[in-house]
């Protein structure tokens, strides 16, 4: 289990509680154990403003985690009156695993499941909406999630989500094909021939420099293993996108080249929701929540606490 330096953080070195002070919110950490047995690192981040208005449900994309710039749009949506809470998925973070190795995508939704409605079963939350939101693979588990518990979540919030791997970074035939028959040997092998996404998502050349000092951010080649799995969840994922019925909001920059702004409009096009909405921001890339400049970061994030805040009055 990798553990990390408990005074570096994405801010700079103002301690975590003493931050979440300045920030208006109360902030914790713990461990959960999975019902397949695994000890996975959890957060959360909660209003100190008042009762909550609803809970999210975050879930972190591949390579990344919850502690470093994830927790940012957490902190903000817990200072605007939401209870957050997320967890570091297998092999990713400070939760247990072979770091960057995810085997078994529906093992890691059925984790996800499992932790949320272990907090959806807590008195202080009442019958709150409970909305989901993920961001790049992230927003594919969300979906996952959501086919696993069709009606256990009023909603989600999908940020530039994986449906399907963009052809701008997707390996070329016959790599694929090789992958999977070597995969079936040597899983954990880290020799998948693809660039490090940390500079095609951020933007701003500071924040970069901040992203890449994450200290357990996974910076190994992708694993044979993971790299075919995610190849197999996406190819589900675009051919069932009519199946998914849950509200949500997609938001996505127009120049992402890590997930296909496209497949996000065919999602909008073709989902059975009755209540869906799709944001796509010109020019901005895939980390829209951290890496873009601030101006641009305040307009996303208005639009997902103005699509909540619609869906809060009354339970969906």
């Amino acid at each position: 289990m990798v553990e990390q330096e408990e005074n570096l953080h994405y801010w700079g070195d103002i301690s975590e509680e003493e931050y979440y002070r300045l920030q208006g919110i109360k902030g914790s950490k713990s461990f959960y154990t999975s019902p397949r047995g695994l000890s996975l690192f959890t957060r959360s981040w909660l209003p100190l403003s008042g009762p909550p208005r609803g809970i999210i449900f975050g879930i972190h994309g591949y390579g990344n985690d919850i502690s470093w710039t994830f927790q940012s749009t957490s902190i903000f949506l817990a200072q605007k009156g939401f209870a957050c809470f997320a967890l570091d998925m297998e092999g990713h973070g400070r939760s247990q695993g072979l770091r960057g190795y995810v085997p078994h995508v529906d093992l890691v939704v059925q984790d996800c499941l499992s932790f949320f409605n272990l907090i959806k079963q807590d008195p202080n939350f009442g019958a709150l909406p409970c909305f989901l939101y993920g961001e790049s693979m992230g927003g594919a588990l969300c979906l996952l999630v959501h086919f696993a518990d069709p009606n256990g979540f009023q909603g989600a919030v999908l940020v530039a989500p994986m449906c399907k791997i963009s052809d701008k970074v997707r390996p070329r035939w016959p790599i694929p094909q090789a992958l999977t028959f070597i995969s079936n040997f040597l899983p954990t092998l880290a020799i998948v021939p693809t660039e490090d996404l940390l500079h095609k998502s951020i933007k701003v050349e500071e924040k970069k420099i901040v992203g890449n000092k994450n200290p357990v951010r996974y910076r190994g080649k992708p694993r044979l293993g993971t790299v075919v799995e995610l190849l197999r969840v996406t190819q589900l994922l675009s051919e069932k996108l009519r199946d998914v019925s849950i509200p949500f909001l997609v938001v996505h920059g127009s120049a992402d080249v890590v997930t296909d702004p496209e497949v996000s409009r065919t999602l909008y096009k073709e989902a059975s929701s009755q209540d869906k909405t799709l944001k796509i921001y010109e020019g901005m890339w895939h980390s829209l929540l951290f890496g873009e400049p601030d101006e641009n970061i305040e307009i996303v994030r208005t639009d997902i606490l103005s699509w909540l805040s619609d869906r809060c009055n009354t339970k969906i």
